[in-house]
């Protein structure tokens, strides 16, 4: 099986990762909210936010090239949504493109939500991952459910979590199989062929969710996420996770009072 499990560095020793998962993810969610109510074009702000969480992957040991290559993954398909927004945003014209009969017209405006709406995106990406590389998906998943998060999406993430490595090995050993027999002929065959794999993929998917869910009554499952340790609030968690977050939270008013 070829898989990449996103906590792979979740073992190592530093701070960051000695910090209870509450505490992370509380001061993911209030890095991520002060991100996203910073004006555009606050460029000061979001290089300081940078320095935040370039500060925290330093303290957590993780490979930097890791957590860059996993953020940049995310830039394509935001880009993909959000650009439109140089064309339809409202300002000082900075060109235009003759397409066909129209003439569309980008904006100074445009480019600068644009681009921090990209920015915004990257620097919420870091700080998830940072959060998912530092933190054992379980634990992570415990910290959740005491913060109350409904148990059934926490029981949906740690199931897609756990079995989309073996999907993808279905769909790689379905792929190998039918380029084996030849696979061509014309659009509407293939079309059919493709519709096959997908509905054979649901049902073996289905299946195997029953099976799973079965053994797992079977050995005393309740609904509960376990872990190996307790998880418990340390001083350190307090110090960390209050001054952080007032630092993150003060920030976020201030720049948007003085915009």
């Amino acid at each position: 099986m070829k898989h990449s499990f996103l906590d792979k560095y979740s073992d190592r020793d530093s701070l960051i990762h000695r910090l209870d998962p509450r505490t992370k993810f509380l001061i993911t969610l209030v890095f991520i909210l002060v991100v996203v109510i910073t004006p555009p074009a606050m460029w000061f702000s979001f290089a300081s936010y940078l320095a935040v969480i370039t500060g925290m992957v330093i303290l957590s040991r993780v490979p930097v090239i890791y957590i860059l290559k996993c953020s940049l993954l995310i830039l394509p398909f935001v880009g993909i949504i959000a650009i439109s927004i140089p064309f339809v945003k409202q300002g000082e014209i900075v060109g235009s493109v003759n397409i066909w009969l129209w003439e569309v017209s980008v904006t100074r405006t445009g480019l600068e939500t644009f681009a921090s709406v990209l920015t915004r995106a990257w620097l919420s990406a870091l700080s998830l991952i940072l959060l998912i590389a530092t933190t054992r998906v379980v634990e992570l998943l415990k910290g959740l459910e005491q913060l109350g998060v409904p148990r059934v999406l926490i029981m949906i993430i740690s199931f897609m979590y756990r079995y989309i490595f073996l999907l993808t090995d279905d769909i790689g050993r379905m792929k190998q199989a039918r380029d084996s027999r030849n696979f061509g002929g014309h659009r509407l065959w293939q079309i059919k062929t493709i519709g096959n794999m997908i509905g054979t993929l649901f049902v073996r998917s289905y299946e195997r969710g029953e099976r799973v869910y079965s053994a797992m009554l079977a050995r005393g499952y309740d609904g509960h996420t376990k872990t190996l340790r307790k998880l418990s609030l340390s001083t350190n968690d307090l110090i960390f996770g209050i001054v952080l977050g007032a630092t993150l939270l003060v920030s976020g008013i201030w720049v948007n009072l003085v915009r």
